[in-house]
């Protein structure tokens, strides 16, 4: 199953290009042609997202739980780059892609790997229970360097909403359809870049330490 982009509903965000897709995670959903796009209110020239909010807007607040029953503040990450996502712990495919990307950059970024903080929202109040999101995060090698926000419909539903991301679960099998994507957050809570979920660990190693003194 796969949900229409015309259906995905942004909340008033006028994005650079149009790389908001979504995937039903089983080999379905292919990303939106993209290039990178500037803005006189966005540092030109600098970052190698693929696309840049235009014009930036604060990143709404989050207010969840994390799989360990933590509770986690996205304001709380001010001075750092955040790098947030929307995935589900049993994707077959696209969201292991994008947080298999997100530890390679870490990785690669080293000790500068304080400067950014990963956070991933679950897309599937259901299934993302803690147990399996904990196993997740161990198989990836992302236990204690990513946070993965949980909790149910009620939780989640408005977080989707005011990030633009469409859910929906299939009636026929575990698959959920959802907007792939990774958003760049600035260490002033400025949501600014855009990745889609093609995007490369070394487009977040570039861009981790300029939207982190942003």
């Amino acid at each position: 199953m796969r949900v229409s982009t015309a259906r995905l509903a942004f909340t008033g965000f006028l994005m650079a290009t149009a790389i908001a897709t979504t995937t039903g995670c089983g080999g379905t959903g292919k990303s939106a042609n993209s290039t990178s796009s500037s803005s006189s209110s966005a540092p030109a020239g600098k970052l190698d997202a693929a696309g840049e909010m235009q014009p930036p807007k604060p990143a709404p607040e989050i207010a969840l739980r994390d799989s360990l029953g933590h509770p986690v503040r996205l304001s709380e990450y001010s001075g750092k780059a955040v790098f947030l996502t929307f995935i589900y712990d049993h994707c077959p495919d696209t969201c292991p892609l994008i947080v298999d990307h997100l530890r390679q950059a870490l990785a690669q970024l080293g000790p500068r790997a304080h400067e950014i903080q990963v956070v991933a929202v679950s897309v599937d109040p259901k299934g993302d229970t803690p147990k399996t999101v904990n196993a997740f995060l161990a198989r990836h090698g992302m236990t204690g360097r990513m946070e993965y926000l949980i909790g149910s419909r009620k939780e989640l539903a408005p977080v989707w909403k005011a990030y633009g991301i469409a859910s929906e679960a299939s009636p026929e099998s575990r698959e959920v359809s959802h907007t792939a994507l990774v958003y760049g957050v600035t260490g002033k809570g400025v949501l600014l870049a855009l990745y889609d979920q093609e995007f490369k660990p070394g487009e977040i190693v570039h861009d981790g330490k300029l939207l982190a003194a942003m």
